[in-house]
């Protein structure tokens, strides 16, 4: 065998089995609401060499990467068989992206790609593109895989190859293996992004949570994250969106806003998490944010904390699309803990955890956005008075608390 291609494909495997087993660490302190970790859970890297590399020196006697991974982002996630399963996106050098699923025993570090990426069947009008897979165990029994489907605009002008039309693609699974295509969702929207099936039924009928847009980037006269039902999903047609949570001006979701996601169930309500757009002098800034619905009337937000709940920190900001957070994908494991897998400037998958408990905490008790600075101020001032008579109580003062620290 070729000595020099040996050699390099030794490398190759020593890099990889060491990045794929490499122990993740989490962060000290963190903020009291989730814990981040020092690695991220997944990235390009990870994907298999034999993916990448023809591995027979006779018709690759360089060892050249003949299928380029570009990236690992914005994952559905599921717990199945005992495993953590994440469905990435994966992207490949010449821009597709596809659907693979990564396993790991704990769900934080040793994330490995099962050996084929996902073949995902095409509809009459193949996509062009599919990602951001949203994966819901229904109580119907089968697992979903709602994700966005996108393909040229038909009606782009000659010479724009940039338009396009986005709509929900929706298939379904018993094993993450074996899928069944679904026709497209259909909705009043003219695109559609962002859709979110409900993993219970509503009144007998599939619920879907949707993001009503004009176009393929900007929402236009629409946008918020919309609700709606369907008869069927075989055939799944939402007549009618009702905004749950709008846009809001100067807030982290001023320009458009998405259903991360599917909603977790618990006693106070169901938990939200979502995606959040603002325009930056940078450009386009995606942060994540929590709310709460009420557990009969899915419509109805109880609870929404002012701000971010998650907002890209050092090298998480830095990637093929910058200055983003992105999730589609949460496990609630049996003892409560939470974990949050997220993308970060749509190149790398990360992991946060936390608890249910930590959460509702979160989400109940964390002050609400009232959209004025002033009124910021109050709230500060709120939770100031509140410490003041609590140290008052004890016999301390602010300045006693700082010096201790």
């Amino acid at each position: 065998m070729n000595t020099t291609f040996q050699t390099r494909l030794e490398a190759l495997q020593t890099a990889h089995q060491e990045l794929v087993t490499r122990p993740n660490e989490k962060l000290a302190l963190g903020n009291g609401v989730i814990d981040r970790y020092k690695y991220p859970a997944l990235t390009a890297q990870h994907a298999p060499l034999f993916w990448r590399y023809d591995l027979n020196p006779e018709t690759n006697p360089f060892l050249m990467e003949r299928f380029g991974i570009n990236a690992a982002f914005n994952a559905g996630a599921i717990k199945l068989n005992g495993k953590y399963l994440m469905v990435v996106r994966v992207e490949g050098s010449d821009r597709k992206s596809f659907f693979a699923v990564a396993e790991s025993d704990n769900g934080i570090d040793n994330f490995r790609f099962w050996d084929r990426p996902i073949t995902m069947p095409e509809t009459e009008n193949p996509d062009v593109n599919v990602y951001d897979m949203r994966v819901t165990q229904h109580e119907d029994g089968w697992i979903y895989g709602v994700f966005c489907t996108e393909r040229k605009d038909p009606d782009a002008k000659p010479g724009d190859e940039s338009s396009a039309v986005a709509q929900a693609g929706i298939a379904r699974t018993r094993d993450l293996v074996n899928w069944e295509r679904l026709p497209d969702l259909k909705t009043p929207s003219p695109q559609q992004r962002n859709v979110v099936l409900h993993p219970e039924f509503v009144n007998g009928r599939y619920a879907f949570y949707t993001r009503p847009q004009d176009g393929f980037i900007e929402a236009g006269t629409g946008g918020g994250i919309g609700f709606g039902l369907a008869d069927t999903i075989e055939n799944a047609v939402v007549e009618k969106e009702l905004i749950v949570d709008q846009k809001q001006y100067h807030t982290v979701y001023e320009v458009k806003n998405g259903q991360g996601p599917a909603p977790i169930k618990t006693e106070k309500g169901w938990l939200h998490m979502a995606h959040g757009v603002r325009n930056t002098a940078a450009g386009l800034r995606y942060v994540l944010y929590m709310f709460m619905t009420d557990l009969e009337d899915l419509t109805k937000v109880i609870y929404k904390p002012g701000g971010y709940f998650i907002a890209p920190e050092g090298e998480e900001r830095i990637g093929d699309v910058s200055n983003v957070t992105f999730a589609n994908g949460w496990i609630l494991d049996d003892d409560g803990t939470v974990f949050i897998y997220y993308g970060s400037s749509d190149t790398r998958m990360h992991v946060a955890t936390s608890t249910v408990e930590q959460l509702l905490d979160y989400v109940v008790h964390t002050p609400e956005d009232k959209f004025r600075s002033a009124a910021s101020v109050q709230q500060i001032n709120r939770i100031i008075d509140h410490n003041l008579a609590f140290l008052e109580a004890k016999g301390k003062s602010l300045a006693t608390l700082e010096s201790a620290s």
